[in-house]
């Protein structure tokens, strides 16, 4: 018998005596059938594709459609800016002319015969006491003496500013102090730090810190420490710390920076 291999009864010879149940077995017994629902459909799509430009030209576009609104403009003239008053200044009313003093007229004199002399200078007795000018004037004895008034002068205030400047120790006149002195100062500085309980920790904590005007401490900074928490229990002790005796500059108290190394060594 001759064999079709486009037919499926060539499975059962393929898969006899083996599990038809498998997936190969029913995807090849159905090929047929998908092959031949794959091609509708891939026609159907591929119709589609094609035809659609045809279909969007066929739909009316309402986007393109003009709306004219019926509006009407009604101009509206707006009252005029009322003008600012303009601020006339102050001006205080002329002072009042001077009253009139005698006026001798000065004549230049000039080299001339006694004969061509028309008007003779006047002589020192008349122009003692009085104003020399282009006219000869009589002035008026019984006019009231106006003298202008003296003026205060400029007004000047004095601003003292304040001095924020931060000095260091050295070259100062007077240093800051820790109320009892220096020593005074280790013993409040070692019963109140706090060493971390760990075994061998030995060293120094180096801090700076500002003693202002009225003796208190701040800007308080931790320069090196040697870990374990020692640089700021350093700040925290400073912070505790009664008022200084602060530092003194041309006879002022001032601001001025100062440095402390503190020695730090548990007990073993």
């Amino acid at each position: 018998m001759k064999l079709d291999i486009l037919k499926n009864h060539w499975l059962d010879i393929v898969f006899e005596g083996k599990n038809k149940s498998y997936g190969a077995y029913v995807l090849r017994k159905e090929n047929r059938k998908t092959t031949v629902r794959a091609l509708i459909i891939g026609s159907i799509l591929f119709t589609l594709a094609l035809s659609a430009p045809l279909i969007l030209s066929m739909i009316p576009d309402s986007s393109n459609d003009d709306i004219v609104l019926d509006q009407k403009i009604v101009a509206v003239k707006l009252p005029p800016k009322p003008k600012k008053e303009e601020i006339k200044k102050f001006t205080p009313p002329p002072p009042p002319p001077p009253p009139k003093v005698d006026q001798v007229k000065f004549v230049k004199p000039v080299v001339a015969k006694a004969e061509e002399v028309t008007e003779e200078p006047p002589k020192i007795v008349e122009i003692k006491e009085k104003k020399l000018g282009s006219t000869t004037i009589k002035g008026d004895p019984d006019a009231v003496l106006s003298v202008a008034p003296v003026g205060n002068g400029p007004k000047t205030s004095q601003v003292v500013e304040e001095d924020t400047q931060i000095y260091n120790t050295a070259g100062i006149e007077v240093k800051p102090e820790f109320p009892g002195g220096i020593e005074k100062f280790y013993k409040f500085v070692g019963n109140n730090y706090r060493a971390p309980e760990e075994e061998g920790l030995k060293g120094k904590v180096y801090v700076t810190f500002v003693v202002e005007k009225d003796g208190s401490l701040t800007d308080i900074k931790v320069l090196r420490d040697i870990g374990f928490g020692t640089g700021k229990e350093a700040i925290r002790v400073l912070n505790k710390s009664p008022k200084w005796n602060p530092g003194v500059q041309n006879g002022k108290p001032v601001r001025v920076l100062y440095s402390l190394p503190i020695t730090i060594q548990s007990a073993e």
